[in-house]
């Protein structure tokens, strides 16, 4: 073991989390935007620091050893607790200068945010705005956004959150595929019709469960999980698409008697961030700007 705590330099522990959390050294250093020779180069100034062995290489990748399975959970406090000390410090700012980093979904990044972005760089240009467009839940405690617009409501521990309304589903198709196989009187109809549905993400097949349907993956004839790329299948005839309905005014919605749910919208931040002038600034021109949107969506 070391001799004392400052063998070990604490600037390595993500390093080891990261190849602990992948399975690889490649990987890690993708998480990490460093290069494979330096993760592997920060591993073994671990080893040397606690004279112990982390991994060991097996056919699928790079296995905990049974020391290192021990210090994993010491590990993440570790850097669970650097985190905090970050976000805490980063909240005492009272500058309004500075980034804010905003995630969404990729289509509300693509159809919703883009007018209220401009309207709150007007308001404040002193802040800079990064919007990321991302399907993925970004970790709000690690910095990876510093205020989310997301379909659920954050059940993280120090996530302040907001619901913001809702956004109304409805089925649609282009009148263009509907001319040429056919309108759906009802709901029934939808069988003898082609149907976009998703690939991985299994929604839709839960919620026409919950209809009564005994859906299948199969039942979709083109699957697709981006959503941008989902609404543009729609547009190009491909079959009739489960879709937030305010961003199809161009196609033609059907009226099957379908009781589809609504898809709730919340603002999520961290605690300790909250109170920064330039994320609360950015939270309030959100809240005020998306909230009468959502109603007329």
């Amino acid at each position: 073991m070391a001799k004392t705590i400052d063998a070990l330099d604490w600037s390595l522990i993500p390093a080891f989390l990261a190849v602990a959390d992948t399975g690889s050294l490649s990987a890690a250093a993708r998480r990490l935007g460093t290069s494979q020779p330096t993760v592997g180069r920060q591993i073994r100034q671990i080893e040397g620091a606690l004279a112990l062995d982390l991994f060991v290489r097996q056919p699928r990748g790079l296995q905990l050893t049974e020391g290192a399975e021990a210090l994993l959970p010491h590990a993440r406090q570790m850097a669970d607790a650097m985190n905090a000390l970050i976000l805490t410090a980063a909240g005492r700012t009272e500058d309004l200068r500075g980034t804010v980093r905003v995630t969404a979904s990729a289509v509300v990044a693509h159809h919703i945010l883009p007018p209220i972005i401009a309207q709150i760089r007007q308001a404040e240009p002193l802040i800079q705005i990064e919007l990321v467009a991302s399907d993925s839940s970004d970790n709000l405690l690690f910095r990876e956004a510093d205020i989310a617009v997301r379909m659920y409501r954050s059940t993280q521990l120090d996530i302040v959150t907001r619901h913001l309304g809702d956004l109304r589903l409805g089925v649609f198709a282009a009148r263009a595929y509907l001319d040429r196989r056919g309108w759906p009187k009802g709901a029934a109809d939808l069988l003898d019709h082609d149907l976009i549905g998703y690939d991985r993400n299994d929604l839709i097949l839960r919620h026409m469960r919950d209809l009564g349907w005994p859906a299948t993956r199969e039942m979709f004839t083109v699957r697709c999980d981006s959503q941008t790329a989902y609404v543009e299948l729609i547009r190009a005839g491909c079959g009739i698409g489960f879709v937030q309905a305010g961003l199809m005014q161009d196609m033609v919605e059907l009226d099957l008697g379908l009781d589809l749910p609504h898809l709730p919208v919340w603002l999520a931040a961290p605690q300790a961030m909250r109170k920064t002038p330039r994320i609360t600034r950015v939270w309030d021109l959100l809240t005020q700007h998306l909230s009468p949107q959502l109603s007329r969506l």
